[in-house]
């Protein structure tokens, strides 16, 4: 990954964590209700960071891409039903949990399409 990539990647994976932790935490008291909102941001955030890598993805590519990732869905849905019920503490990690998960997510995949893998 050059600098110009890395600073792409830079720009794009903390926006879209920053957007997934306010809907993670906007929709925390309902249960699953967040990934309505969540999954389109981190689609959108794989189709660019596949851009940066001069890959164009349809949205069914990156879907697909993402589904690769399912285990950590599983952290977060946990996360969710242990604490996201509860007004305020439930909406700080749930908000956390989803940034950290997309983040996460975010530079697998930019050294997924740096590595040549997607």
């Amino acid at each position: 990954m050059d600098s110009a990539q890395k600073s792409k990647c830079d720009k794009i994976i903390p926006s879209a964590s920053v957007a997934a932790a306010g809907a993670a935490a906007g929709l925390a008291q309902i249960p699953g209700a967040d990934n309505v909102a969540i999954i389109p941001i981190q689609v959108a955030m794989i189709t660019s960071l596949g851009q940066v890598f001069g890959r164009t993805l349809t949205e069914s590519a990156a879907t697909t891409i993402l589904g690769t990732a399912t285990a950590s869905t599983v952290g977060r849905a946990a996360s969710q039903f242990l604490v996201g019920w509860i007004p305020g503490l439930g909406n700080a990690i749930n908000a956390g949990t989803a940034a950290s998960v997309t983040e996460a997510l975010g530079w697998t995949v930019a050294k997924g399409f740096d590595n040549g893998r997607f």
